[in-house]
């Protein structure tokens, strides 16, 4: 390229960047957060549902495990859908849906009727991840998806900052002889279902459908991605079949499902465990919540760094090491609960700090359908691990009548999935490390 004409190169790089994370980051982000809300509000809820309802940490647990169920059953299938139809209407359909549900939920009365709605919301809100993130690879450079999926997750946080206050003040109302629990789902069930209409009209599927960009800035973007594409020569031919049965892909499958055991867990017995550990009323734990989830956006900086440096690997398996330490140590400790808190906070820093990272690896070894089943196929392996999860830690609480086994298994299953991780340089190596980003040109 002619010197003259490299400025102008660079400009029309730096611009097409910017009006493309302007238009898509925040928008996605925001429907993340209120799927976050609409997914762990029962977290909250539960700590006046068992009382009213006469739940045991039995069935909480398996009513958790049961939106997991229904959600891993149209994880694949809709991440295709997402690649090979339409974005936007798929996203679309899932939000309307799971906010209907969401209200539903607070009509629940019984064991049985809450099962049944906890398996349609999952059912409803399957593959709304993973089509996320392959609605990403449309536009966005595999340099740029470590910050953006950072981005993404910092959502969940988000969302706990977000939904923790308005659960504490929720649940102490009464209106209309409903109990504070009931309103808690019907106020967040209700943004989903606008959202997903505005979806319709606000989303664009494709650069090349894209009216908010000029011409050049189009074809800029489609030929990124286009090079990336067929730079990836060994998989441009892949079925969705051989993804699966790729080892690389399965040793993403592993550690993923791991972490997510221990991440469900966490999600749905973090106010809990505080509840049990200080004795503080539930209005306070609700803010005592939100703790871990400001340490959680510290720790998305690590997806930045990722990008900065180009390596995954480590940038996974280290964050696994530390929640995993963190809640080892937890039934450790002396009866100090702001020792408790302390690690409760750095788990939470670790927890969201591998995210990033760990996203950006399945497409830099696979390409295009095989990629976005490869989405939908961890997604719904590690989601699994939040069938299992809650249960599992229900279970123990009931069990053992003690916190110390729910939380050593959570710390447990971090550990095993940063050894895995640790594996991945032997078999894939182009999954560890990327070229960083050269954002001059």
């Amino acid at each position: 390229m002619p010197e003259s004409a490299m400025p102008a190169a660079s400009a029309l790089t730096q611009r097409t960047r910017r009006r493309i994370a302007a238009r898509i980051l925040p928008f996605v982000f925001l429907l993340y957060v209120v799927a976050q809300l609409d997914r762990v509000n029962v977290a909250f809820a539960i700590l006046r549902m068992k009382a009213d309802l006469g739940f045991s940490d039995q069935v909480y647990g398996l009513g958790v495990a049961m939106f997991y169920l229904g959600y891993v059953l149209l994880e694949v299938p809709g991440a295709i859908i997402v690649e090979r139809w339409s974005a936007r209407k798929w996203l679309a359909r899932i939000m309307v849906s799971w906010g209907a549900l969401t209200i539903l939920t607070g009509f629940v009365n019984t064991a049985g009727q809450f099962y049944i709605v906890r398996f349609l919301l999952g059912l409803a809100e399957a593959s709304f991840f993973p089509g996320v993130i392959v609605y990403l690879t449309h536009w966005l450079r595999a340099s740029d998806r470590g910050r953006a999926v950072a981005a993404l997750y910092a959502a969940i946080p988000i969302s706990t900052l977000i939904g923790a206050p308005l659960a504490g003040w929720l649940l102490q109302v009464h209106w209309q002889g409903l109990a504070g629990w009931r309103w808690l789902f019907f106020v967040e069930g209700m943004p989903a279902i606008l959202l997903g209409l505005v979806t319709l009209f606000y989303l664009t599927d494709w650069p090349h459908q894209a009216a908010w960009l000029a011409s050049e800035e189009r074809a800029w973007i489609a030929g990124e991605l286009r090079a990336e594409q067929d730079a990836k020569v060994d998989t441009a031919q892949y079925s969705v079949w051989d993804a699966f049965r790729d080892r690389r892909v399965l040793l993403l499958l592993v550690p993923y499902f791991l972490a997510n055991v221990g991440t469900t867990s966490i999600a749905f017995w973090l106010p809990t465990f505080i509840k049990r550990l200080s004795g503080l009323p539930t209005s306070t734990v609700s803010l005592l919540v939100m703790v871990p989830a400001v340490a959680g956006l510290v720790g998305l900086a690590n997806g930045w760094h990722s990008d900065k440096t180009g390596e995954r690997r480590l940038h996974t398996a280290f964050p696994l090491l530390g929640v995993g330490a963190a809640y080892l140590l937890l039934p450790l400790v002396p009866r100090s609960f702001p020792l408790a808190m302390t690690l409760f906070a750095l788990g939470g820093l670790f927890v969201y700090a591998y995210y990033p990272a760990f996203w950006a690896m399945p497409t830099m070894i696979l390409s295009q359908s095989a990629a976005a089943a490869t989405f939908g196929l961890i997604n719904a392996t590690g989601h699994m691990g939040g069938f299992f999860g809650p249960y599992i830690v229900g279970w123990l609480n009931d069990h053992t009548h003690s916190l110390a086994a729910g939380l050593s298994f959570i710390g447990g299953c971090y550990l095993i999935a940063a050894a895995f991780v640790v594996r991945l340089a032997a078999y894939a190596p182009s999954a560890v490390r990327i070229t960083p980003a050269v954002t001059t040109a």
